[in-house]
């Protein structure tokens, strides 16, 4: 069964969700950042969801919707698809109600993501790896749930998953209200649409004033795409799957629908961009963002003139960052920075030539971090490919 009954998510279904969440998910604080409100002239504050239970702020989405479930449609089971953290959510859902999970994740993602899944779900969840995108596992999944007629839980299309982000807004103003702050700015990244929807619905009824600024990795601009650029939703034919996060070729017609309403502006942020903000966060503010984490802190660049003076808030939304993927991180924040540059040149076959390059082309600080002969072009002279890190 695919599980979508309603077609508009309301106020009043982001306040039953809170009161649904509110013995189950961590209330995530909202902290001043001084490193960034120094940095861009404002006041910059981040809602903490990588310090929810999973990591990410889909525990929200997907507790809420398996939950309205009846206790037949539980007993059948549920089904998703996930590039990790809506898989998480489901996962620790499952367990927490007993009752079985059919979990299916792009073959691409994070071992991290996969190993976190497994243990929060523990017996009650299995895991198929399948396809190359979310949009690939997506299909597998949809089919698997009508063979075995079970209840797939959409990450992002279900209005009972947005309802579930949304209750994010609600402690954001009432945290605001404590601090005695209201926000000009409000950040957050779009994958598929989920997040965005549920914050902007509660924005729009309850704080108005509010700019919500949606923020996509320039590789996997789906909402921006559909929204600004065609005014009906499109499939992007590829995708750079880089930000797993939020790395979604089509967007869900109900978020569609939502951000089109609520959504002021649709930023693209390059994934350099996103690299050297994960490395920056984690050096000057211990943070620990995943790439899409890290895509609404990313996005204050673009925005550091309209933002100076004003009231900000970042949405931090996920931090399920694989530690193996720092090396890649570094090198594309490197490449971005325009701090390391790849060249092929043809070298010399002859003794000293590598003295010469050394000596005469690199500068005083150059370091060389690859040196690779690819083919031999001639008796004189071979194809190289030299890293250099400026």
């Amino acid at each position: 069964m695919y599980m979508s009954v309603k077609t508009t998510v309301s106020v009043q279904d982001i306040e039953e969700a809170f009161l649904r969440l509110k013995d189950i998910v961590k209330e995530t604080p909202l902290q001043k950042d001084h490193y960034l409100s120094q940095k861009y002239n404002c006041n910059v504050y981040l809602k903490r969801e990588d310090l929810q239970w999973v990591r990410s702020f889909k525990l929200r989405g997907a507790y809420n919707a398996i939950d309205v479930l009846s206790d037949q449609d539980k007993r059948k089971g549920v089904t998703c698809a996930s590039a990790g953290n809506h898989a998480q959510g489901v996962a620790f859902t499952a367990k927490r109600l007993d009752l079985k999970a059919v979990i299916f994740m792009p073959i691409t993602t994070p071992l991290q993501k996969i190993n976190q899944v497994k243990f929060f779900g523990d017996t009650n969840v299995e895991v198929i790896l399948t396809g190359d995108t979310f949009d690939d596992c997506l299909k597998e999944a949809l089919a698997y749930t009508a063979q075995h007629d079970m209840n797939f839980i959409d990450p992002f299309n279900n209005v009972y998953t947005i309802a579930g982000q949304g209750t994010i807004a609600k402690e954001i103003l009432a945290q605001a209200e404590e601090n005695q702050v209201e926000f000009d700015y409000l950040f957050s990244a779009i994958g598929g649409g989920g997040l965005i929807s549920g914050i902007g619905t509660y924005f729009d009824a309850y704080a108005p004033q509010t700019n919500i600024i949606g923020v996509e990795p320039a590789g996997a601009s789906s909402m921006y795409q559909s929204v600004v650029v065609n005014q009906k939703i499109v499939t992007l034919p590829e995708i750079d799957k880089f930000v797993d996060g939020a790395s979604v070729a089509r967007v869900g017609e109900l978020t569609f629908d939502i951000a089109k309403r609520v959504v002021s502006d649709c930023v693209q942020v390059d994934e350099g961009a996103v690299c050297s903000t994960i490395l920056d966060m984690y050096t000057k503010q211990a943070i620990v963002a995943e790439p899409a984490g890290a895509l609404s802190v990313a996005a204050l660049e673009q925005y550091k003139n309209q933002i100076r003076g004003k009231n900000v808030v970042c949405v931090i939304s996920g931090g399920n960052n694989d530690i193996n993927r720092m090396k890649e991180i570094e090198e594309r924040s490197l490449l971005y920075e325009e701090m390391k540059h790849y060249f092929i040149l043809n070298f010399p076959q002859r003794p000293g030539a590598l003295r010469e390059f050394v000596n005469d082309v690199l500068g005083p600080n150059d370091d060389i971090t690859k040196f690779e002969y690819l083919k031999k072009s001639s008796q004189n002279t071979g194809t190289v490919i030299i890293g250099i890190h400026c």
